[in-house]
């Protein structure tokens, strides 16, 4: 009988493991998509900046730099 109840306690301890492991998922996956969110909005805004600088600068912005002899 002893070896019914060992199996019964791992089996509780298991599925009381598995629904902590889940709760920790569910809270990795809800940080990991805030943070793809800030980055998102971070890139937006870095690529309106680099925008306007390329309009502030002007077209030869986008040409590479040439040496003049």
């Amino acid at each position: 009988m002893s070896s019914l109840k060992s199996t019964i306690d791992k089996i509780k301890a298991l599925e009381n493991e598995k629904k902590n492991l889940l709760v920790e998922i569910d809270g990795l996956k809800k940080m990991a998509d805030a943070k793809a969110a800030a980055l998102e909005s971070e890139v937006v805004l870095l690529r309106d900046e680099a925008k306007s600088l390329k309009i502030l600068v002007g077209p030869e912005a986008s040409a590479p730099n040439k040496i003049q002899i």
